[in-house]
């Protein structure tokens, strides 16, 4: 996949916002990191993989689709910021969606601390990985990005 597009898309969402907010490019990455975990949390509720005292099952996959797509969204905004990339690696399936969620919990805490190109990739990749147990195809995160970033630019117009 080539992410270059969607660094692209990033990059001109970050910027109006923070032309909108009066804030500096990388002005915010510990705030980016704690938002990443929170929709990471907002993910994890929605499969509902951890809830084993529960029978209800998972939300519908375009509400999972959804709250996936807004963790990526401060993935590349975080890559921006810290002016690293991430480029396509191929992917390494488990099996545990909860062993998932916990590797990406650990790799954003090892971004956060050490703010290293390596650390960035690794997170981004266990990302990827936890989409993966999701169901979750190329072509479903690139449109689902794309519907989400203009929805994200209209909320910065009506004051979000």
């Amino acid at each position: 996949m080539n992410w270059e597009s969607l660094y692209d898309m990033q990059r001109e969402l970050d910027h109006y916002i923070e032309q909108q907010h009066g804030i500096e490019k990388g002005q915010k990455v510990e705030e980016k990191v704690l938002a990443l975990l929170v929709e990471l949390g907002e993910l994890a509720n929605e499969t509902r993989c951890f809830k084993f005292w529960s029978t209800k099952g998972p939300s519908e996959k375009s509400v999972i689709l959804e709250e996936y797509v807004d963790g990526v969204h401060f993935l590349l905004s975080l890559g921006l910021d810290l002016d690293y990339r991430y480029t396509a690696t191929p992917l390494v399936e488990v099996d545990s969606q909860t062993s998932a969620f916990l590797t990406v919990y650990r790799s954003i805490e090892r971004l956060r601390e050490r703010k290293d190109e390596q650390s960035y990739k690794k997170a981004f990749y266990d990302y990827l990985v936890l989409g993966l147990t999701l169901g979750i195809t190329e072509k479903e995160l690139i449109d689902a990005y794309e519907r989400k970033n203009a929805i994200n630019f209209e909320r910065q117009d009506e004051g979000y």
